[in-house]
């Protein structure tokens, strides 16, 4: 018997530390925190190195040729528990842009704090004033806030972007771990242990060693809205979770031959597996030599697919099940609420028409695109 080979260890890893994150999930919904046991597993798992090229002491799973891989990572990952789903989605898109962008000096740095229990995040949300870098006697300073930033009070390593005139950034910086951040404004419905905030950002200085690329690196593509298939991934693993645990449920109450619940059920696993086949392909897209056009284009139809099959599973669990599914602690209420939440994603509507006009003016079948 051949021995299993590194990634299937991973992926062992992942399937046992996203069994955790279900068991740990109502707790953390309950205190709006996930319990720092479950990041100590992050880390013993692999998991938090496993981004890396194996040159730093991971897995290559950013690279190329291992997105399928990424892509089971994170459906299992958001089976488990969408909130950390959510963190750890982001940690890797910041391992993903320094590894893409920045410096051999700067993969090493982050690699060895990540090696030693730090997390990484991407925060690009800011408010009407923005953050901007500022001239501050012979050195350059941030100056504003950063919002709708995940994991604000426990994420050390965040990547951010700022301006300069016209001109965007990305800053890789240190966050001390008792830098004040304001969670008052986190009262979304779901995704309520991601400690999404505020975070004051005026005076950190900044410079060549915090500067990751180059001028306009950030909104390059297909990275930026290509990436959205990891982002579906999750969304499909708290899909099939649902399908999983609707069948639990029929099964458990004797419910199974009710033709209105097969019908239901139908339409449920449809919708998973619709989704799942577009949301791999979005994955293996990426991670090809095809056009950046033809790449982001797929990317925003998944967004469309992935958002409307989630709609509809949600539907057909909530009235198959009835009142419980709005019950806590059923964990149906719970990713429910986590997966409408999750699913509000910047500009639906421009990705879904920007999908079909790259359609529209291409000439390939509808099959082939």
């Amino acid at each position: 018997m051949l021995a299993p080979t590194d990634i299937q260890l991973l992926l062992a890893r992942t399937e046992s530390f996203a069994a955790q994150a279900f068991e740990c999930a109502s707790a953390a919904d309950a205190d709006a925190a996930i319990d720092e046991t479950l990041w100590a597993e992050f880390h013993r798992s692999g998991l938090a190195m496993a981004a890396f090229p194996t040159s730093l002491g991971g897995l290559g799973l950013i690279e190329s040729n291992s997105q399928s891989d990424l892509c089971t990572v994170l459906r299992l990952l958001g089976a488990g528990d969408l909130s950390t789903a959510r963190l750890i989605e982001g940690h890797i898109n910041a391992i993903a842009l320094v590894c893409r962008y920045g410096t051999a000096a700067q993969q090493a740095s982050l690699a060895a704090d990540v090696r030693s229990g730090a997390l990484a995040a991407v925060w690009g949300a800011e408010d009407a004033a923005g953050l901007k870098i500022v001239r501050q006697g012979n050195h350059d300073e941030l100056r504003g806030r950063k919002i709708l930033a995940s994991g604000a009070g426990f994420v050390t390593q965040p990547i951010v972007t700022a301006k300069s005139g016209d001109d965007q950034y990305m800053f890789l910086l240190r966050i001390a771990p008792d830098h004040p951040v304001d969670l008052s404004g986190w009262t979304a419905q779901g995704m309520r242990s991601t400690a999404t905030g505020a975070i004051d950002l005026t005076g950190m200085r900044v410079g060549p060693d915090e500067q990751v690329g180059a001028a306009g690196d950030f909104m390059r593509q297909p990275y930026l809205s290509g990436g959205a298939w990891r982002f579906c991934a999750a969304h499909l693993g708290a899909m099939e979770r649902l399908v999983d645990l609707f069948r639990h449920h029929l099964v458990a109450r004797g419910r199974g031959e009710d033709p209105y619940q097969l019908q239901r059920i139908a339409a449920c696993v449809a919708a998973a597996r619709t989704a799942r086949f577009w949301v791999e392909e979005a994955a293996r897209r990426f991670g090809s030599e095809a056009d950046a056009e033809t790449i982001v284009a797929f990317a925003n139809m998944t967004r469309m697919v992935t958002e409307r099959s989630a709609l509809d599973i949600m539907e057909n669990v909530q009235r198959g099940v009835g009142l419980l599914a709005f019950i806590r602690p059923d964990p149906i209420e719970r990713i429910c609420r986590d997966l409408a939440t999750y699913l509000r994603q910047p500009v639906p509507d421009l990705a879904m028409s920007n999908a079909a006009r790259a359609w529209l003016n291409s000439s390939l079948p509808v099959g082939e695109f």
